[in-house]
């Protein structure tokens, strides 16, 4: 199902500035992007790893972050859980830049569900790490830290009267930098395929 016009159009739609504008918010939108940024490198590692690593030759013990990503939990269906997590931090990263530009307070109430969704998801994936499966995976719980900042921050913002407060922000000079980084960081990633001491090597 699309999201209807007229809702989108009101997401998109910058809001009113104020007479005192207060440069806090726009910062901490900043912090709200950086964090998403963090939790989909995180994300695309552990993707990359399950699409170009796995399976584990046979043999080769599976300790750590292997025996979860191994883990029966580690996939809804065919796809790993690490790929929903990419894609959910892509959401936030273009939520952010929509965010920063359009001080929508209808982008607000929309967010804050979804970044509390993943803040309970992230409590249940911690639990089997440490009650289930009995194994840490610390890529995943830097994915889960990252979702619990952009909550906090989130109530922050809120808290502060909304992005509303502050000043707005040029397009111009805010967009390349949100294209630029996380693209920075998918090579990262990448190359950390190469370095990291993975299983089968």
């Amino acid at each position: 199902m699309t999201m209807p016009t007229a809702t989108l159009s009101r997401l998109t739609t910058p809001a009113a500035p104020v007479l005192e504008p207060r440069p806090l918010a726009n910062r901490l939108i900043w912090a709200f992007f950086a964090v998403a940024v963090l939790g989909w490198t995180a994300s695309a590692l552990l993707s990359a790893i399950h699409f170009w690593v796995l399976p584990i030759p046979e043999g080769v013990p599976t300790r750590g972050p292997m025996a979860v990503m191994t883990s029966p939990w580690a996939y809804v269906g065919p796809v790993p859980l690490a790929t929903i997590g990419a894609v959910y931090y892509i959401g936030m990263m273009a939520a952010a830049a929509m965010w920063l530009y359009t001080k929508n307070p209808l982008l607000e109430k929309v967010l804050l569900p979804v970044t509390a969704s993943g803040v309970a998801f992230s409590a249940y994936f911690v639990y089997l790490q440490l009650g289930v499966i009995g194994e840490i995976c610390p890529f995943c719980m830097v994915s889960a830290a990252a979702t619990t900042a952009l909550f906090v921050i989130e109530l922050v913002v809120k808290r502060m009267g909304g992005a509303v407060t502050a000043p707005p922000v040029n397009p111009a000079l805010a967009w390349p930098v949100m294209v630029a980084v996380p693209l920075v960081m998918a090579l990262v990633a990448m190359f950390s395929l190469t370095v990291l001491p993975l299983p089968g090597r």
